[in-house]
């Protein structure tokens, strides 16, 4: 096997790491090294671009440590019987390369994951000792997420978390059916009790001591984990009701879905089911109505018969299609509770027209400045000055969100 540089490792398996898609900061605690006491900063501006709740983009090395694996996943193209192109990085060149790229601005932390080598324990193990050298002997201050391994010894992931602002583990599939039947040599079983030792030991870390000291923080960013969707037959329903469970039982910061393209090898045995990038991001916005906007499970995936969502709009507009005699909604009298379901209506829109409201009445024309979407919200609502007369109960009102028809190529 032909020896890389460093360049050519950083190629591979910067690459390899686009399949990880837990790569997140928000929820991170604010440090920084202003003082001159160490290197690095999880604030301010700054390959890979990480967007916070409040709209800060993160800039991360994201990168696998080794794409190599002794695991035979199906769904994975850096598995054992996959023909790819293999390099690993050593702990050494992983430390230098999250300095030399933070020193020339390119990035603000890093997001680490990796294949499995030898054993869990020894990949966990080097993967530790990268965070725990940036930050013992480098005195890095910036964001470093571990995509830890259940498998491993939770001593091992323990410390992960004294040295990472945020650990994932993956649950990998929607069901553990699932993951027994493509990822044969993981256990669910294992996987949920690392992810409730994480949970466990970061609730213990919040809590101080009768003494008043505070206990070493751990994963101050909380965790995180992975699904892949499309993969196996799991409808949508199935996919957001494992996600609701995970976050309740786990207080995960979010679950992240990730697409499953057919690896060219692997294509006869799983099923692609439906198109696998259009689903995710319906899932994501599903996701954010089921934990922000106060909808039920059995409200967003109740649109379709199957049990999934449409792909031509999204979940919120689906719902509001469905339910129109909740409609039109007076913004001025509303309860907050279904605002947040009008299309078009973010959170901070109606937070901002509860406010608002109180010292006057509302226009039309008032919801633009306060971020409304008024294309989608306009037939859901009336204002001073506006009312959708008919067009809420219009028969062709779904043709009128429909996505433009598009011209298709002939070659």
């Amino acid at each position: 096997m032909a020896k890389h540089d460093l360049q050519q490792k950083l190629a591979i398996l910067s690459d390899a790491a686009k399949y990880d898609a837990s790569c997140a900061s928000s929820g991170t605690a604010k440090r920084h090294s202003r003082k001159g006491d160490g290197l690095g900063s999880t604030e301010g501006s700054g390959i890979c671009h990480a967007y916070a709740p409040d709209g800060r983009c993160i800039s991360l090395l994201k990168i696998l440590m080794t794409n190599f694996c002794i695991y035979d996943c199906v769904y994975c193209v850096n598995r054992v019987s996959s023909n790819v192109t293999r390099a690993r990085f050593t702990p050494e060149e992983v430390i230098t390369l999250t300095l030399e790229f933070y020193r020339r601005n390119y990035i603000e932390g890093l997001f680490l994951s990796s294949g499995i080598i030898k054993s869990p324990d020894d990949t966990m193990a080097d993967m530790v000792r990268i965070a725990r050298e940036l930050r013992t002997i480098h005195k890095f201050r910036g964001y470093i997420h571990l995509k830890t391994i259940p498998d491993a010894d939770p001593k091992l992931i323990e410390e992960a978390g004294r040295h990472a602002d945020r650990l994932s583990i993956n649950v990998e599939l929607p069901t553990d059916a699932a993951v027994k039947t493509f990822a044969p040599e993981k256990n669910p079983g294992t996987i949920r009790k690392a992810m409730a030792d994480v949970r466990l030991t970061k609730e213990a870390s919040a809590e101080r001591s009768h003494t008043g000291k505070r206990p070493p923080r751990f994963a101050p960013a909380g965790q995180s984990t992975q699904m892949i969707v499309g993969a196996d037959g799991a409808n949508d329903a199935t996919i957001l009701g494992q996600s609701t469970r995970l976050y309740s039982s786990y207080k995960l910061k979010r679950v992240y879905y990730s697409a499953f393209s057919p690896i060219p090898d692997a294509s006869a045995k799983l099923p692609l089911i439906r198109p696998p990038l259009e689903r995710e991001h319906r899932l994501y916005q599903a996701d954010w109505l089921l934990r922000f906007y106060g909808f039920g499970l059995d409200e967003i995936t109740g649109a379709t018969k199957d049990g999934n969502l449409d792909l031509q709009i999204d979940p919120k507009l689906a719902w509001a299609l469905q339910n129109r005699h909740h409609f039109p909604l007076d913004v001025n009298a509303a309860p907050r509770e279904m605002l947040l379901r009008v299309p078009g209506l973010g959170v901070k829109t109606v937070n901002r027209i509860l406010t608002t409201r109180r010292h006057r009445t509302l226009r039309y024309e008032d919801l633009t400045r306060m971020g409304a979407s008024l294309k989608k919200a306009r037939a859901f609502i009336t204002a001073k000055g506006w009312t959708p007369g008919v067009l809420t109960d219009s028969a062709d009102l779904r043709a009128r969100f429909a996505p433009p028809p598009e011209q298709l190529s002939l070659f």
